[in-house]
């Protein structure tokens, strides 16, 4: 294989060509065109028999995750009946695969404690994915139960239980807006509800013994109007007009022992009548986890503490 010569100018406007070392391309610094020729590449290329000598010239590393037992450094066995150059492999070498497939999952989680860590990790990790929470909330999570499980025995505590109860300290910790009866949710459990929720907020409360309470950003209630509101598919107006009469109304004791998804919700059913748009109590205490009678308390606290005055913009004659 020969290698040629490569532009240095753009052959459109014939500006400088900028190296894409991520891509291997070479883009236009002037009109951004990509070259089609593919960018050399000068990485260290050295043979050595010292392993320092060896890991300074390494092209790239394999990434790290807490989400998983091993931090994400195993190597898997493929599971398949061809070889590395695509030729069949015969019948004894396959079971000879499986059979080495079969103990190195063994070997990974030999102990008792690393098969905990390993079914807690995993289920953290479905939960996540199920709730489509970000990634910084699963690695969280991750960590925050290594650390308890560095200080504190974990033996005997429910899996779905364990996770969930993570998961809402992640939450909280990354300005996340999930309820923990949402998390008890999604763990997919078989157990009774309401027991789930009462495990899970006993655990949290260990957590936060055991790890201690970390300094986490407040959850302002504009973040449960915005997320009512799109959950329940209302116009961003309404979104907006909520929002504001939440922020002049925060200097009241109004939220004070009241659950902030009642108040959020309230705000929106309110904005939503003074815009004239037909939205339910139904819809919306469906949507914030409440019942009707909990909005309708909230919206006779709001008007009696407040008087909305409305004030209607003149309307511009068209040319």
């Amino acid at each position: 294989m020969t290698v040629t010569e490569l532009q240095t100018n753009c052959p459109e406007c014939r500006s400088t060509l900028i190296d894409d070392v991520h891509s291997g391309e070479k883009i236009c610094s002037g009109c951004g065109l990509v070259a089609m020729e593919q960018m050399a590449d000068w990485g260290p290329e050295s043979r050595s028999t010292n392993p320092e000598d060896r890991m300074k010239s390494a092209r790239a590393t394999g990434q790290t995750t807490y989400s998983q037992h091993d931090l994400g450094i195993r190597t898997e066995i493929a599971v398949g009946s061809k070889d590395f150059s695509g030729k069949s492999i015969s019948s004894d070498m396959a079971m000879q695969m499986y059979s080495l497939r079969k103990w190195q999952t063994r070997i990974r989680v030999a102990s008792p404690r690393e098969r905990r860590l390993a079914n807690i990790l995993a289920k953290i990790g479905e939960t996540c994915q199920s709730l489509a929470l970000p990634r910084n909330v699963t690695e969280s999570a991750s960590m925050i139960y290594r650390n308890f499980e560095g200080q504190a025995d974990a033996k005997g505590k429910s899996v779905a239980c364990m996770s969930a109860a993570t998961i809402y300290m992640a939450c909280k910790q990354c300005d996340v807006v999930r309820s923990l009866d949402e998390i008890c949710a999604a763990t997919g459990s078989t157990k009774e509800e309401k027991m789930n929720v009462k495990l899970t907020a006993k655990y949290y409360r260990m957590l936060v013994m055991e790890l201690g309470s970390q300094t986490a950003p407040a959850v302002t209630l504009e973040r449960y109007i915005s997320k009512i509101a799109n959950l329940a598919k209302l116009e961003v107006r309404v979104e907006r007009l909520a929002a504001e009469i939440a922020e002049k109304t925060d200097d009241h004791n109004l939220a004070d022992g009241k659950a902030p998804n009642g108040l959020a919700a309230a705000y929106l059913y309110i904005a939503s009548t003074l815009l004239g748009q037909s939205i339910l109590q139904r819809d919306v205490s469906s949507v914030a986890g409440i019942t009707e009678v909990t909005i309708r308390n909230r919206c006779k606290e709001i008007l009696t503490a407040y008087k909305i005055k409305i004030v209607l913009k003149p309307a511009t004659a068209k040319n």
